[in-house]
């Protein structure tokens, strides 16, 4: 796939939420919803053209940053990511793509008959960064990105590998249970309580890695 196939996909990407929200304009009130409760009750209202900053603040947003980073990479990492980079954009693009969409039909229909809908779809997209990150190099802007990682390239490399399984298992587990457990308190509770393990497991094995490391290297 040629890079400008590949730069037209994104561009889609960005698109799409704008032309939905095109397709359903005229169906919007006046006022409508823009954020929700534990429950996906309404509790914050706003003039429909608010809706023009969704798409913005998420897939436009991404897309410039993701195009700028390479330009501010002082070792020139990214770059020599290749493929892999384009991956990472693909998947931000889409997931954000989807994500505007999905905030943008919640808001026309007035509020969110299933708030763990939302839960199941960032988890889908966390077991997607799991598997991402066990291949990805290190650099200064993608990944676990500890002192003690990008300090030593074996910590990155074997802290990658645990926290890429953990996130690909944590995100297929917070999908799952988002369907099973109907207390959005509750599952609100498990989200913030696996996401927790998932941040901190990486960090403190990166820590004790590169302890390990150094004291090998002192012997």
């Amino acid at each position: 796939m040629n890079k400008y196939l590949k730069e037209s996909i994104l561009l889609a990407c960005v698109i799409l939420p704008y032309v939905y929200l095109t397709f359903i304009w005229n169906a919007l009130p006046e006022k409508v919803p823009t954020h929700f409760n534990f429950n996906g009750v309404a509790d914050r209202w706003s003039d429909k053209t608010f809706l023009l900053l969704v798409p913005a603040g998420l897939g436009v947003f991404i897309y410039l940053l993701m195009l700028f980073i390479p330009l501010i990479d002082p070792k020139k990492k990214i770059r020599q990511m290749g493929d892999k980079y384009s991956s990472f954009r693909f998947m931000l693009g889409f997931f954000f793509a989807m994500l505007s969409v999905y905030l943008l039909y919640v808001s026309k229909e007035g509020g969110m008959k299933n708030p763990n809908l939302l839960i199941a779809l960032i988890g889908v997209f966390l077991a997607l960064l799991g598997n991402y990150f066990q291949t990805v190099r290190p650099n200064y802007f993608i990944g676990i990105r500890t002192p003690w990682t990008l300090e030593n390239e074996q910590v990155w490399k074997k802290t990658h590998h645990l926290g890429g399984r953990l996130w690909m298992v944590g995100g297929i587990l917070v999908a799952a249970l988002s369907f099973i457990i109907n207390n959005n308190h509750l599952m609100g509770i498990v989200f913030g309580t696996l996401l927790f393990v998932m941040v901190i497991i990486p960090v403190v094995f990166s820590y004790t890695e590169f302890k390990k490391e150094k004291k090998m290297l002192n012997r």
